[in-house]
């Protein structure tokens, strides 16, 4: 084996013995917890209460570590650029991190490019939703970076939890377009 191969290898080796944020979300089916909190929509200061969302019907809940971070920006530069689909298929969506509100206000406005608004998930919200991002053991404090799709019931159709941003909006389009076309 070359050196290249052993250092390939060693390098596999450690990436398995790292720990993992554990990824305990909501099953889907679960009622989800009610809450309201306060965000920021294109800038302004928003009010936002799930109930009264998900009249309106299907709520995509997209919690994200930290906004303008690489990751988290990218997201909501994916979930901005599909938010006709979400809106054909008659879905809100709000991203909810532990950001303060300023952060928020310019994050929405910069990032989700006013198509959407993000709000303050606190301690609360990310301990009802099961979404408290760890490392080590350790909790960091922030969300993990999970997905839910809500139906108008209140029950989860969706959870989906990865660190890595690039899945959750086409499988929270998929999933609110499959409950369009059940109604």
């Amino acid at each position: 084996m070359t050196l290249f191969g052993h250092a390939r290898m060693i390098a596999g080796l450690a990436l398995v013995s790292l720990p993992a944020a554990a990824s305990a979300e909501l099953a889907v089916g679960a009622k989800a917890p009610a809450f309201s909190t306060t965000g920021a929509h294109s800038g302004q200061v928003f009010a936002f209460n799930f109930r009264q969302a998900l009249k309106d019907g299907p709520v995509v809940l997209y919690f994200y570590p930290k906004a303008f971070t690489q990751g988290c920006t990218l997201e909501a530069n994916a979930f901005a650029e599909a938010m006709a689909d979400f809106d054909a298929a008659g879905a809100t969506v709000i991203g909810l991190s532990a950001d303060d509100l300023p952060t928020l206000m310019r994050f929405s406005l910069e990032e989700c490019r006013g198509k959407f608004p993000v709000a303050t998930a606190s301690k609360a919200v990310i301990e009802a939703y099961d979404v408290r991002l760890r490392r080590e053991g350790q909790d960091t404090g922030l969300s993990n970076r999970t997905s839910y799709v809500i139906g108008t019931d209140g029950r989860v159709k969706l959870a989906y939890s990865d660190l890595d941003w690039r899945q959750h909006v086409k499988l929270t389009l998929a999933k609110v377009r499959e409950l369009q076309r059940r109604k």
